[in-house]
């Protein structure tokens, strides 16, 4: 049982810091890939691909292109999905990205990997279709300069937005390694 929650800090290129608790308690296998994933470096060098104001900055994926991933999905831990989720989708909330079927959306409910988003705005209508396993707690200007920033196509920077580091502080407590899907 985790009794500390951790802490994630995304470190931009620019200096610029990101703090966002993570809730194990909500989403834990969500919570042990973010935390494996930002602790092996997974994230270094990586950039925010698509920014859309007034709703997400999204991150996480490996090629830059949004279509990329660590090479293997997780279930996604959402009440559609059949895991209680109370985290509302909310401006500073942190959720996972993942695969739309606009046939067959319960298709893609366990195509999660390693991009994740941060809700720039209220977007409720997520709520239980997506993992949302944290919160921003420092940095929200951070957040802002980002969705600000000018974008092209597929809603991508021009100026790219790249995180240097995200390292997760786990307080002494062992988090575990994720159950993973194989792609």
């Amino acid at each position: 049982m985790i009794t500390k929650v951790p802490v994630a800090t995304i470190e931009m290129q620019t200096g610029s810091i990101i703090k966002m608790e993570l809730y194990y308690d909500i989403a834990p296998n969500t919570v042990k890939n973010f935390v494996t994933l930002a602790n092996k470096g997974f994230y270094d060098g990586t950039i925010f691909h698509r920014v859309v104001k007034n709703f997400v900055i999204q991150g996480g994926d490996p090629t830059g292109t949004g279509s990329g991933g660590p090479g293997y999905r997780i279930k996604g831990e959402f009440t559609n999905n059949k895991h209680p989720n109370h985290l509302s989708h909310e401006r500073g909330v942190v959720s996972m990205a993942r695969q739309g079927n606009p046939y067959n959306p319960a298709a893609a409910y366990n195509t999660a990997g390693s991009q994740f988003f941060i809700l720039h705005a209220d977007a409720k209508y997520l709520d239980k279709d997506y993992a949302a396993f944290g919160m921003v707690v420092e940095g929200m200007d951070t957040v802002d300069a980002i969705a600000n920033c000018v974008t092209g196509v597929q809603s991508k920077p021009i100026v790219e937005q790249k995180v240097k580091t995200i390292r997760v502080e786990t307080f002494g407590e062992e988090i575990g390694e994720p159950e993973t899907i194989a792609d």
